[in-house]
């Protein structure tokens, strides 16, 4: 099982980020759904082994973003956003 860091909020549903703790974009992904107060899990791809990386974005990442780019946050295990969208992320909140 790979290890997911969990931050807390109000739920929202099943929110999992798919993250690169490199990225800038990830790092704002973090900080708006922080900021919102919506609880949410993260992995941050990058600081896996590379067998576990290999794994999550074959089976995960890349079955609901094919580019694996990253953030990538799949909601309720039904919907994925894709990149740093604003305005979709903000949704989550509602």
């Amino acid at each position: 099982m790979i290890n997911k860091t969990h931050v807390d909020g109000k739920n929202k549903g099943d929110i999992m980020l798919y993250a690169l703790s490199t990225c800038g974009w990830c790092r704002k992904t973090k900080e708006l759904l922080s900021k919102m107060g919506v609880a949410y899990d993260y992995i941050n791809v990058d600081q896996l082994s590379d067998a576990e990386a290999t794994k999550v974005e074959d089976e995960e990442v890349k079955k609901w973003n094919p580019a694996v780019s990253y953030p990538t946050i799949v909601v309720n295990g039904q919907r994925a956003i894709v990149n740093y969208d604003e305005k979709k992320i903000k949704e989550l909140g509602q």
